[in-house]
């Protein structure tokens, strides 16, 4: 089915041009129209473009009809358009079968729309990171030289969902650790300590992104008053210690403490040194489960990774979970 896709940066400048020709490439080759933002490969500073240019491009995506708008890339800049970004604009795009999709960055865009219109947005794929990938074959990272890799066909397989209207959730596995907070805060009798392996929440609203960006909101006009959701987060070449920096921040601020559960998706490109002593990631998830009663389940296959789902910002969606075994359901969109 050919879609309407419209590229444009509203975040950071465009430095692989080679990545941004093959994600256009890609795309049309899956026999989708691609159209390129007059500024899409601007530069200013780190940015693609000044502030001015970045806003307009927003814009004309709004305008452009496409089914799709997509990012070329994350990096920042969002954060500084938020005050005049024109959301009720957005909000009508979206209203007519627009589809905004991006990931990092993004985040910021995406809050601040639910914050101020409750539309719904996709975290996914960026053009370049998302469509232009390249590697060497059989490298387990997938940023060598060489052969072509084709875009991950997961990721693919969600976005074009997305655009058919089909998909309806995502499921995936947790990592091995058992949720103890469910068991010690919740259950009082062994009994429910293992009814307590499979639960269900209906009807909450779906929203996070990049922890990063999002905790930068807090305060702000622009970070979502959402109680009752199911908050999902993931970031890039932050250390453990600071994810759980960042998570303590969202604890005091009391908004862990509103949410029905809390999935993490995937946390890469850090370095553990010997300093650490032990303290990586699972101690994070471990710590942060003993200072919540909510639900806090792992490994979603989202963030700065190439198999990732699409994920509907702003959704209401339903979570079941049976053991490791997790999903989240979209369907009624």
């Amino acid at each position: 089915m050919t879609k309407h896709i419209y590229i444009y940066s509203p975040s950071g400048a465009v430095r692989d041009k080679a990545a941004f020709k093959r994600g256009i490439q890609r795309l049309q080759t899956l026999g989708h129209e691609v159209e390129v933002d007059e500024a899409a490969l601007a530069s200013h500073q780190r940015f693609a473009g000044d502030d001015a240019t970045r806003l307009a491009a927003i814009h004309r995506a709004a305008d452009s009809g496409a089914d799709v708008a997509l990012i070329s890339r994350g990096g920042y800049g969002l954060t500084r358009l938020l005050p005049d970004i024109r959301y009720k604009k957005i909000a009508k795009a979206i209203d007519k079968g627009m589809q905004f999709v991006g990931i990092s960055d993004f985040t910021a865009f995406q809050s601040a729309l639910l914050a101020k219109t409750g539309a719904i947005t996709w975290a996914g794929p960026a053009l370049c990171e998302g469509f232009g990938v390249r590697g060497q074959a059989g490298a387990a990272d997938g940023h060598g030289h060489g052969e072509a890799l084709l875009p991950d066909d997961i990721m693919e397989a969600c976005f074009d969902d997305m655009l058919c209207g089909q998909g309806e959730g995502a499921g995936w596995r947790q990592f091995l650790q058992k949720p103890e907070n469910v068991t010690n805060i919740i259950a009082s009798s062994p009994e429910e300590t293992r009814a307590l392996d499979s639960f269900g929440i209906e009807d909450a609203v779906l929203w996070g992104g990049n922890l990063t960006v999002l905790t930068s909101l807090l305060g702000t006009p622009y970070f979502p008053k959402i109680k009752g959701g199911i908050l999902f987060l993931e970031d890039v070449a932050e250390h453990p210690y600071r994810v759980e920096r960042m998570l303590t921040q969202l604890l005091y601020a009391g908004i862990l403490k509103r949410q029905k559960a809390i999935v993490l998706g995937q946390f890469t490109h850090f370095k553990l040194t010997s300093h650490d002593r032990g303290f990586k990631l699972a101690s994070v998830v471990q710590w942060l489960r003993q200072k919540v009663k909510v639900p806090v389940l792992t490994n979603l296959p989202y963030g700065h990774v190439q198999t990732k789902v699409l994920l509907p910002v702003g959704a209401r969606t339903d979570l079941s979970v049976n053991s490791r075994d997790a999903l989240l359901v979209w369907g009624h969109l």
